[in-house]
């Protein structure tokens, strides 16, 4: 076996150096899963083909942006020899044979340890299970090429951890890629490989994929199994990263299989792919609110504005029925931070003296937070969450899809926690929530949330729009996604720093 374990945060923030293009001379490396699929069946290139393009890319990149925490090469060769065997005998296996996948080091993945960002996890091991979504990979004949980075156990909305450093945002190496799925979102928009999965307990899809320029959709609560369960509870979804709305369709549909490991999964539902082959409807008729800051709960950088309110106005030139509107809602993140803190402290209860010296300090700081809440607290704040869903419940009675951006400000610097006091509300405050306020919300909710590219600002870096609808209004976010990415709203320059 070839196992790459990658050095921590290999590149200078002060001096970073990269070439304009480490280059792909195939191509491969852009095509979407659905193209690939579409060339394996006409026999323009194989499996072997896609995944050789795929680790000489990640080679390439990841000395610069850090995305990776393990490669298997030989491991994923030999899965694409197996699919190309496949598309030879003209008997493709599931929905997704010989297309690279990468998957966030917080799922399960037979065959290598799944470390979390953190030094507390013990590498030796068997390592011989997959979480549902992986499994589901594996059953529809995905190469998988490699492990993603994340912050320790995936508590913050950036991705870097004492085990693993620093990731890199590919248009700007001294920006941060966002998180907690980081690795997820910097590996998509580089082409190291087409599709990735990620989780999202309060933006971990979305954040990433607003500064990294690529699509993160976060279903419905427990339309994707989910095992182990998340110490952050039912605050956490698992969701797909990829280029375009119909690659996020396919993959959502590919990890939504059953899992009986999930006592809290969803019944199936019908897939999204079939709501996108239905492109003409589109969102015309669609009732749509345009909510541009929470009411003025929220300070929104210009440029960020200004790309939402074109991306809203593609929407109404579609044919949908656009009201700026605001939910009635307040800023919910005592109760989050009660949820979100409290899940932390349960996570490390067991911890020794030594184990807690190895976490990251912010992450320690949230321990103790939650270790001083009692349970009444606890219960005040599920109060509070259901009070929320009540009155957003109530919102999507008068609207089919709210529209906000996915946040306030665009990419900042590396390896912080918070901007500094840019953008958000609660400025100037040390914990990431203070710029995720448009995220967070829908987390307590369990409602789907897509967070679609939609222009760069000043500088270059991504801005993303988010769309949002009720609990399993799956079909509708999606069919609004893939209506502004066939508008060319989705579509920003590819990386240039990379």
């Amino acid at each position: 076996m070839t196992d790459h374990a990658f050095p921590s945060d290999p590149t200078d923030v002060t001096t970073p150096t990269a070439p304009t293009d480490p280059g792909d001379p195939t191509g491969l490396t852009r095509l979407t899963a659905r193209q690939l699929l579409a060339g394996y069946a006409r026999g323009d290139f194989s499996p072997v083909d896609a995944t050789r393009a795929v680790l000489d890319r990640i080679a390439a990149v990841q000395p610069l942006v850090n995305a990776f925490v393990r490669v298997d090469s030989e491991a994923a060769l030999a899965q694409a020899e197996a699919a190309a065997g496949r598309w030879r005998a003209g008997a493709p296996q599931g929905l997704l044979d010989g297309v690279p996948v990468s998957v966030k080091d917080l799922f399960l993945q037979r065959g290598g340890p799944t470390l979390r960002g953190s030094g507390t996890v013990r590498a030796a091991g068997s390592w011989e299970e997959d979480a549902p979504a992986v499994a589901r990979l594996r059953e529809h004949g995905a190469v998988l090429v490699g492990k993603t980075t994340t912050p320790e156990f995936g508590w913050k909305g950036v991705t870097d951890s004492p085990l693993t450093g620093v990731t890199r945002n590919p248009y700007d190496l001294t920006r941060t890629s966002g998180g907690s799925s980081g690795g997820s979102a910097v590996a998509v928009a580089l082409g190291a490989a087409p599709l990735s999965i990620g989780t999202d307990g309060g933006g971990s899809v979305r954040i990433p994929a607003s500064f990294c320029g690529v699509f993160g959709f976060k279903p419905t609560y427990g339309r994707v199994p989910l095992y182990p369960s998340s110490p952050f509870g039912t605050l956490a979804h698992a969701g797909a990263m990829a280029r375009d709305a119909a690659d996020t369709a396919l993959l959502t549909d590919v990890i939504s299989g059953a899992d009986w490991r999930d006592w809290s999964q969803l019944a199936p539902a019908p897939a999204l792919g079939d709501a996108l082959a239905e492109g003409v409807k589109g969102v015309k008729g669609l009732r749509i609110a345009y909510s541009a800051s929470f009411g003025g709960q929220v300070a929104v950088q210009p440029a960020v504005a200004s790309a939402v309110r074109r991306a809203v106005g593609r929407l109404a030139e579609l044919g949908a029925y656009i009201e700026e509107a605001d939910p009635d809602i307040s800023d919910p993140v005592e109760a989050f931070h009660t949820l979100w803190f409290g899940g932390a402290a349960r996570l490390t209860q067991s911890f020794n003296k030594e184990q807690r010296e190895l976490l990251d300090p912010g992450l320690r700081e949230i321990v103790a937070a939650g270790e001083r809440y009692s349970a009444l607290e606890y219960l005040a704040a599920v109060d509070a969450r259901m009070e929320l869903g009540r009155r957003l419940g109530r919102f999507h009675a008068s609207y089919d899809l709210l529209v906000t951006p996915t946040l306030p400000l665009t990419a900042f610097a590396a390896g912080v926690e918070t901007p500094g006091g840019a953008g958000g509300r609660g400025a100037g405050q040390r914990r990431w929530t203070s710029w995720t306020p448009f995220t967070y919300p829908f987390n307590l909710t369990q409602q789907p949330a897509v967070s679609v590219p939609c222009g760069v600002d000043g500088d270059g870096l991504p801005i993303g729009v988010q769309l949002v609808a009720a609990r399993h209004g799956d079909a509708l976010v999606m069919r609004a996604a893939h209506a502004l990415y066939e508008a060319g709203a989705a579509h920003i320059p590819a990386p240039g720093a990379v």
